[in-house]
């Protein structure tokens, strides 16, 4: 059984959040995707603390496909390193995880 991932990215608003979640469900990358937001972000960028408005985009893929997915999200995102990161689902129902496999195939 292929492993199943769920993949996060942030973007600065909602919309360019939309516009990868769309794609990447599109090319088959994502079976779903989902924008959540707005979240309030504290990190540290170019040696100086900062905080902003930040939408979360969250994927559900496979492990098999997530090399493409990854190399869209940063081919794709308004800005020029962006999060991206993966964890592994280590339950799921059955049903759903079969169409997460399904709904990205590369034969689909």
């Amino acid at each position: 059984m292929p492993a199943h991932l769920l993949v996060t990215t942030t973007t600065p608003d909602r919309e360019s959040g939309a516009k990868l979640a769309g794609s990447a469900v599109a090319a088959h990358l994502a079976a779903t995707a989902q924008v959540t937001g707005p979240v309030a972000s504290f990190f540290w960028h170019l040696g100086e603390q900062g905080e902003g408005e930040e939408w979360n985009v969250t994927f559900k893929t496979t492990d098999a496909r997530y090399a493409e997915l990854e190399a869209h999200i940063v081919e794709q995102h308004p800005w020029s390193k962006p999060e991206v990161t993966a964890v592994e689902l280590t339950r799921g129902s059955a049903d759903y995880l079969r169409w997460v496999e399904t709904a990205t195939s590369s034969d689909t």
